[in-house]
């Protein structure tokens, strides 16, 4: 499919680039393609950014039928630009399509229509240490219309974010709190997917957890509330003696996390036993009140790693590692961050060039 390009005759001013925080800025121009049925996807196009049209009646706002990804693009210190992983991004996309009944995007389409954003719009990405160009892929029902099944129409919806670390404490390790009142998602239910509702469910846990000091909520299973799922906005490693335990992602409640896939990979190429299995918050809290509990991080593109440095659960806080980062930790943080920013060669062929 011809994708049409209409550049901005506008451009914005740029931002202050040793400022940015995490989603504040949105480049010049965005990519859009049309969804509808008996017809497919069509009119493939990047134009410049501007607010979205939408009925008030349209189907999204009503039943929140769509999905998104997070993927980033990497200034490289000779002038090249890679994107990270971006078929798994949008094969995981239609893994989330399917569970939400919207058509599924063609992935070799999406990533072509990503790097000629990424191209146009590559004055934007910044150059300093720890920055990057975060990518928004996302797809949302627009019928215009009050009634409970899917749309018949859909908009696919590609924008540009220049950005600095997700948390503004850098790779200093967070504070999480374990969450045993709410629960997130449930087995047959959307928590393998990544949509707005699952983020939505979250909200009222992170907020208390917030006003208590801590930076994210790591959740129970919504069945037994007895075993360990992820934390708000990724997924999470423990190293308990001398080997990685991260939850199974077998209940189908838990996201498979592009970075999460990548830590294993690395661990497991360097000779690190990594067990994906259930793990009770009982043996969890155990493990950290015994001093077994070597080293936590949680993983995700926003964050990449993010270590964890105290627990807290039933009122009790549990220091993991002094609070510092652990060797494993940063290993693997400069590891998949040199792979991203060219720094490090590519073995498993993650990254490409736009």
């Amino acid at each position: 499919m011809e994708i049409k390009i209409v550049q901005t005759t506008s451009p914005k001013k740029k931002p202050d680039y040793s400022n940015l925080g995490f989603g504040n800025y949105f480049t010049d121009h965005m990519f859009l393609m049309n969804y509808t049925e008996g017809r497919g996807w069509h009119d493939a196009r990047i134009v410049p950014y501007a607010p979205l049209e939408i009925d008030p009646a349209a189907m999204v706002l009503h039943y929140a039928q769509e999905i998104f990804e997070g993927l980033k693009a990497y200034h490289t210190a000779d002038g090249r630009t890679l994107l990270f992983r971006p078929w798994d991004n949008y094969e995981r996309l239609n893994i989330s399509a399917e569970r939400l009944c919207i058509p599924p995007i063609d992935v070799e389409l999406a990533v072509t229509a990503t790097k000629k954003l990424v191209e146009l719009d590559k004055s934007w990405i910044p150059t300093a240490p720890g920055t990057s160009l975060y990518i928004r892929p996302f797809i949302f029902a627009t019928d215009p219309h009050v009634g409970v099944h899917a749309s018949h129409t859909y908009l696919f919806v590609i924008i540009l974010s220049p950005v600095s670390a997700y948390y503004a404490s850098g790779l200093n390790p967070v504070s999480i709190m374990i969450e045993n009142h709410d629960v997130r998602a449930v087995r047959g239910g959307m928590g393998y997917t990544k949509t707005g509702g699952n983020y939505a469910a979250s909200l009222r846990a992170g907020e208390r957890a917030a006003k208590e000091g801590f930076s994210q909520v790591l959740w129970l299973d919504g069945v037994e509330r007895r075993y360990i799922e992820e934390v708000g906005a990724m997924n999470v490693f423990f190293k308990i003696n001398g080997k990685v335990v991260t939850p199974s992602l077998d209940s189908g409640s838990i996201l498979s996390g592009i970075t999460r896939r990548s830590c294993i990979a690395l661990l497991k190429d360097w000779g690190v036993e990594v067990e994906e299995r259930l793990l009770p918050v009982d043996e969890l809290i155990e493990a950290a009140s015994n001093g077994s509990l070597e080293e936590a991080w949680g993983s995700g593109t926003a964050a990449v790693i993010s270590p964890i440095g105290l627990l807290a659960y039933d009122g009790e806080r549990y220091t993991i590692n002094k609070g510092e980062i652990g060797p494993l930790s940063q290993r693997l943080y400069d590891q998949l961050t040199g792979i991203q920013w060219g720094r490090e060669p590519d073995k498993f062929g993650w990254v490409t060039e736009v």
